[in-house]
């Protein structure tokens, strides 16, 4: 009982010191105000700006808040935003686009553990969202034996012409933290055998993307839409 008191009261002390510490720096990171300031303040998620015109009021006047998705309300607002996704980005006749829970990285874990294994695999990263693919992939996929890694430092790219046709092909279109990207897809082969998985949700909405070479794509709208 002794021992579990003087315990308890070493972690209030310990606890109180790191809230002080905690204090103190943010004293210090924060004592002025910046002096430049964003023309327009209305930033969403990602961070993006607002579209022109963009009130809440107007944003929220039909919306489906506190509704479920089961709902018929619900049902109608996902089929409206794949009609329309799909339309705005031109996918090709046969492509499909679904909603998925999890953000991009729920929909990119769910597209390599359903399809990768069965081919080599030729992974190319160079910042961090693609650094966590390739851990997956051996860490937690397993696929050591069957992954070639292919990579560089922040702000440069590795050799993508490395890439096989017959292995499937793992990569960012946008990296978000290095802001270094794919120049062109002409690297990837027409006559390949292989899929292309792309993380492309800082590049999706933004950029022109050769669907004729991405096979599986995910994104997220708070990167680009905001």
């Amino acid at each position: 009982m002794l021992a579990s008191k003087q315990m308890r009261t070493l972690l209030r002390v310990q606890l109180r010191q790191r809230s002080t510490s905690y204090a103190l720096s943010s004293s210090r990171c924060f004592s002025a105000m910046p002096e430049v300031a964003p023309a327009d303040p209305r930033f969403g998620s990602g961070p993006c700006k607002k579209r022109p015109g963009y009130s809440i009021g107007e944003a929220l006047k039909d919306s489906a808040l506190g509704r479920s998705h089961r709902s018929k309300l619900g049902k109608d607002k996902l089929k409206l935003a794949i009609e329309e996704s799909k339309r705005i980005l031109k996918l090709p006749e046969g492509y499909e686009l679904g909603i998925v829970p999890g953000s991009d990285t729920g929909a990119f874990e769910m597209a390599m553990w359903s399809v990768l294994g069965a081919k080599p695999i030729d992974a190319f990263h160079w910042e961090s969202f693609g650094k966590g693919w390739v851990s997956d992939i051996l860490a937690q996929l397993k696929l050591q034996d069957s992954a070639t890694i292919h990579e560089a430092g922040y702000g440069e790219i590795p050799d993508l012409t490395k890439a096989r046709k017959d292995a499937d092909i793992v990569f960012t279109w946008n990296g978000t933290t290095s802001g270094v990207r794919v120049p062109n897809a002409d690297w990837i082969a027409d006559d390949r055998t292989g899929l292309t998985l792309c993380d492309a949700t800082s590049a999706v909405f933004a950029m022109d993307m050769p669907w004729e070479k991405l096979d599986i794509t995910t994104y997220s709208w708070q990167k680009v839409l905001g």
